[in-house]
């Protein structure tokens, strides 16, 4: 017999049992993106390498380390998406959707990286983003904002933190990184081979390490908002202002930056405690310098990504009550059981609505089918024996709730079995 094949590492099979989460996630970020104008978008899983090597940068390990990349049967550099944002902007400029009223846009799906996995961390995982064009003022900033807030409120995730900081305009974090460059190089002695490396070629990124004595370090370094002019400050207090207005919550962090030469201005992190290390749920920024960056005339853009898996987690953790896979299942034995079972299922189906219902098929004795029915987790065994086929009604048995049994007429098993589903 031959070996079973295993999925490849950091490639997970989500199973059933989970795949609740992941839908409740994406349905509440499809109603409230909806809610806010935002229209999806679909994106290919492959690029050509040059969409993230100019939209991710060439200096990032992202596009150096972590990213599945090959080249086809002409020679073409071809990769696996390992980010959203880059392919969003480049199909907006194809498809001429940039350069008029403001564009919103939104996304969803597998994004791949070649990294080590853990946990909240896979080579295969799951994003959603929206991604604001066509408007640089801080009003756009408060919006999105206020869609992601709206978001986890829809979940019940109350908990989390949102983190604001101002990267300012381009010229300002460029004398920035310069400073930051030097404090760092300055005191190489207590870095690491590899933080140095992310020194000499990226400053920005040294504040995102998760190294203590790193951190204790940076606790001397300089802050960008000492390198920031008025015009910016001013539009970073407006933000506030916006988010004050709207009673939305915020913690300032001076140390949150994007590596990332095409960010200004705003960015922001929502991140729980629940998670351990990754404690970061979603992120996103203001990016005015990508379309250009991407081969358009500069337009501004704002927007944010968020892990699917993270937040599944935290829904998890949550211990709501998860709706039953299977609402009812028919239990059928005796003569012309089968055709009366498939006529029922196939008109329950037809006439009620999110209805999740398993016709038996595995055949019997009642016994055998009320274990199937027990282990299926249906919440209602529907009863077809002779006596209920020559009646035409239905004995619907409770499965879980203990309740008596009752016998219902066909058509008024619709009405009732419809009721019964929409409260729960």
């Amino acid at each position: 017999m031959a070996t079973p094949i295993r999925s490849i590492r950091g490639m997970n099979d989500i199973l059933p049992a989970d795949v609740h989460y992941f839908q409740r996630l994406e349905r509440a970020a499809e109603d409230v993106f909806s809610a806010f104008g935002f229209q999806h978008i679909r994106i290919p899983l492959l690029e050509k390498t040059e969409v993230f090597a100019r939209g991710i940068g060439t200096a990032t390990d992202v596009v150096s380390k972590e990213m599945y990349t090959f080249e086809d049967r002409n020679a073409e550099s071809l990769s696996l998406r390992p980010e959203g944002t880059a392919g969003v902007v480049r199909a907006a400029l194809q498809n001429g959707l940039l350069y008029g009223p403001v564009t919103r846009l939104w996304y969803r799906g597998p994004m791949y990286r070649y990294e080590r996995p853990q946990k909240g961390r896979s080579r295969e995982f799951y994003q959603i983003g929206a991604e604001l064009f066509g408007v640089s003022g801080a009003e756009a900033d408060a919006e999105v904002l206020a869609m992601g807030t709206l978001l986890w409120a829809r979940l019940g995730l109350d908990d989390l933190r949102l983190e604001l900081n101002t990267l300012g305009n381009s010229e300002e974090r460029g004398r920035y990184r310069d400073k930051l460059r030097c404090f760092l190089l300055d005191h190489r002695a207590a870095l690491d081979g590899a933080t140095i490396e992310r020194a000499e070629r990226n400053p920005l990124r040294v504040l995102d390490s998760k190294d203590p004595a790193v951190q204790d370090l940076l606790s001397g370094a300089p802050l960008l908002q000492e390198h920031l002019g008025a015009e910016s400050r001013q539009r970073h207090q407006r933000l506030k202002h916006y988010l004050d207005e709207l009673g939305i919550r915020y913690f300032e962090n001076p140390r949150l930056v994007r590596g990332l030469d095409y960010y200004s201005h705003s960015v922001f992190e929502w991140i729980t405690g629940d998670l351990g290390a990754q404690g970061t749920v979603c992120a996103g920024g203001r990016y005015d310098g990508l379309v250009e960056i991407q081969g358009g005339k500069p337009w501004p853009g704002i927007g944010f990504a968020m892990g699917e898996e993270r937040l599944v987690e935290l829904l998890r953790q949550k211990d709501d009550i998860v709706p039953p896979a299977v609402h009812a299942y028919i239990v059928a034995a005796g003569e012309g059981c089968t055709e009366s079972a498939l006529k029922l299922a196939y008109d329950l189906r037809a006439r009620v609505p999110g209805l999740r219902l398993i016709n038996d098929l595995n055949g019997g004795s009642f016994k055998a089918q009320f274990k199937r029915a027990d282990r299926s987790g249906a919440l209602l065994a529907l009863v077809l024996g002779e006596d209920e086929i020559a009646a035409g009604r239905v004995t619907v048995k409770f499965l879980r709730s203990g309740e008596d049994q009752c016998s219902l007429g066909r058509d008024e098993l619709v009405q009732w079995i419809q009721q019964r589903i929409e409260n729960l």
